[in-house]
């Protein structure tokens, strides 16, 4: 039996432990399937047949094999993740951290949308849950109550969450789900959400951004329907765009900065495409199968990183001994005042 084999019937027995309830069958091609990912490091079902763990030597059986599994009704991503989902939420709200959720979504040209949650481990994020569809459009609020309310259901008792969210998902809807919730976020927006402050100047967004390097505004309306929401401006020097956040949280300087949390979903994206496996590059055709592709990519990325923590506890480098845990700090401690809505000009 070669490399491919013991690592499968490794992730087989993996997979047995945390679902017993799954068909053998569909456990064992699981398995297979996520080591020869492993093995290929690509989006390649082609790539896959080729180191495939059985018995056949057909690559067009091969090819065959992993067509039905991606086909299977039975392997649902949801079904499949919760376990290793509510692990992961667990480890992030020990000692009373904050769990840090990012939304994003990410195309595969113009053939599919995927649009992710993810769960911050460390500096970078790991996927929860995902919905695929056909096309480039963005995916509306149906689609992230969908993800939302699943991962809801995965959190522990009493957990406190962030979600932080991308200027182009923020909506009437998803702001009352998620003071509904009581949830914490930091949601930036575009330049064009109509705005009410209470000054005369400012009636959109981009005109309560303009000029300024910080700005901040308790109890703001938001949008035509008047959502109310805090809001903080932080412009940096060196960066051609401000940030504009609406939160939960009394606005200032750290809770904007909070918001960049968010980018540790970017090495992930990273990770199923360009520089990764090249999810983009997939000749599948439907949404569906495509769903369950990134159900095996997931595992196997979720393989790779209980391994580092498995090693980085059994056999730690003097460095891991020395480095102290990091625990994500209050979100939104207070670094300064906020600043009055109509003042709005003044630099840190």
């Amino acid at each position: 039996m070669g490399t491919v084999g013991y690592l499968a019937e490794e992730i087989e027995r993996g997979l047995r432990r945390v679902h017993p309830e799954l068909r053998k069958t569909v456990t064992r091609k699981l398995a297979a399937t996520v080591a020869a990912v492993l093995q290929t490091q690509t989006a390649n079902t082609a790539a896959w047949a080729a180191v495939l763990p059985i018995e056949t030597a057909r690559a067009d059986m091969r090819l065959q094999w992993i067509a039905r599994l991606l086909g299977n009704p039975l392997l649902d991503g949801a079904r499949v993740m919760e376990p290793f989902a509510r692990q992961r939420l667990g480890e992030a709200a020990a000692n009373g951290q904050t769990i840090v959720l990012s939304m994003d979504q990410t195309d595969l040209g113009d053939r599919f949308a995927i649009l992710m949650v993810s769960v911050r481990v460390g500096e970078r994020a790991l996927p929860l849950l995902w919905a695929v569809e056909a096309g480039a459009a963005n995916l509306g609020f149906e689609v992230q109550r969908a993800l939302l309310e699943r991962v809801c259901g995965w959190l522990p008792a009493a957990a406190t969450v962030l979600l932080t969210a991308d200027r182009f998902y923020p909506s009437a809807p998803l702001f009352a789900w998620l003071q509904a919730q009581g949830w914490g976020y930091r949601l930036r927006l575009k330049g064009n959400h109509a705005l009410d402050i209470g000054c005369a100047d400012v009636t959109c967004t981009g005109d309560f951004a303009r000029g300024v390097t910080q700005r901040y505004a308790m109890g703001a309306r938001l949008f035509t329907c008047g959502v109310e929401t805090n809001l903080g401006v932080l412009h940096e020097a060196g960066h051609a765009e401000p940030w504009i956040v609406a939160m939960d949280c009394s606005p200032n300087a750290a809770a904007v900065r909070d918001y960049g949390l968010r980018w540790g979903i970017e090495p992930m994206f990273s990770d199923f495409k360009t520089r990764g496996f090249g999810l983009e590059d997939t000749q599948l055709r439907s949404p569906e199968r495509v769903a369950r592709l990134v159900l095996i990519m997931t595992l196997a990325m979720y393989w790779c990183v209980e391994t580092g923590f498995r090693d980085a506890r059994e056999a730690p480098t003097p460095l891991e001994k020395k480095r102290l845990i990091k625990v994500i700090p209050t979100i939104g401690a207070s670094a300064s005042s906020p600043v009055p809505a109509c003042r709005g000009s003044s630099a840190g």
